[in-house]
């Protein structure tokens, strides 16, 4: 009996997150933003250390926008790299959102095209 009480204690204390650290929908929010932010700057026509120098402010003002002090997303990455799985579940949310988001500015862009313009303009007559 004893047992089965101490190994629900160890159980119930893995689940819960400690103090100070996001919960896996907040983290999976602040990574997508910054993955965001990454992509914007690899694809500027910034050099790599240029790049790395201006993202610097920009990650300030992401986690200010977020609330977050530098503390708080440093503890929270290490507690989710101690936590394997729960990280790989946040990576693969991170992975849908990224995704979802992809298809719909392609979709946008695609209703945008000249080829679409052509097929819904009435011809000239």
């Amino acid at each position: 009996m004893i047992c089965a009480v101490a190994t629900l204690t160890v159980a119930c204390n893995r689940e819960s997150r400690p103090p100070g650290v996001l919960s896996p929908a907040e983290f999976s929010k602040v990574l997508v933003e910054v993955y965001l932010a990454e992509a914007r700057m690899s694809n500027s026509a910034f050099q790599r250390d240029s790049a790395i120098k201006l993202f610097v402010p920009f990650e300030e003002k992401l986690f200010r926008k977020f609330e977050l002090p530098d503390s708080v997303v440093q503890k929270t990455y290490q507690y989710y790299l101690d936590n394997p799985e729960q990280l790989e579940k946040i990576y693969d949310s991170v992975i849908d959102t990224l995704s979802l988001r992809e298809q719909k500015m392609r979709t946008k862009s695609s209703d945008k095209s000249p080829e679409k313009e052509k097929r819904t303009r009435k011809p000239d007559q």
